[in-house]
């Protein structure tokens, strides 16, 4: 490993730890249409910008591709306790939900190799892409202020930002806001009815 990854795996070490005494800050679009700083939500909330990674085969994606689904986006890391343990849970979300338009992708701040083993030993279906430094701006971007991991968003068709979670994300917290999702894209490209 090269001594600036040694370095920032130590800063989001740090990071990490102080994000555990401070909890997350959940967003919604509720949150965002109330109160005075209903702006600065709406800014936040915004759209998922345009990223390109390698996959763990070294094909280069693009987010894109996945433009036109409910994406659920997390950043993580093979050394980071918290994002191993709601990987099972997502792997079980993409399975129940694939018919429902919904994708995960995984963008892994780590080495392949140990991305590679934990993808491999979980059966990890879903892809999953190397990200770097870019990948933190990206993450960054999107309201990660802290830098920490894990760093969940989910987006619905289009891009526009649902949902951010800063940390561990529970079932709880996840799936309402997939079936929202869900049941809002079906009214959306729903056929009108007929008179």
């Amino acid at each position: 490993m090269k001594a600036t990854q040694i370095l920032l795996i130590a800063v989001l070490g740090l990071v990490l730890g102080g994000l555990a005494g401070l909890g997350y800050k959940l967003v919604t679009e509720e949150e965002a249409a109330q109160g005075s700083e209903a702006s600065d939500a709406v800014k936040l909330l915004g759209a998922i910008p345009d990223f390109s990674f390698p996959d763990l085969q070294g094909q280069v994606r693009n987010g894109r591709e996945w433009r036109d689904r409910i994406l659920v986006l997390n950043f993580w890391a093979a050394w980071c306790p918290p994002c191993r343990e709601e990987t099972p849970m997502f792997l079980e979300l993409q399975k129940k939900y694939a018919n429902d338009n919904v994708r995960f992708v995984g963008i892994a701040i780590d080495d392949k190799q140990p991305v590679q083993d934990f993808v491999d030993t979980l059966g990890v279906e879903y892809p999953v892409l190397l990200g770097d430094l870019q990948a933190i701006g990206l993450s960054r971007q999107l309201g990660n202020r802290f830098e920490g991991l894990p760093f969940t968003v989910v987006a619905e068709p289009g891009g526009k930002v649902i949902l951010r979670h800063q940390g561990g994300i529970s079932r709880e917290e996840l799936e309402p806001v997939l079936k929202q999702a869900i049941e809002g894209s079906h009214r959306t490209y729903a056929a009108a009815e007929r008179i």
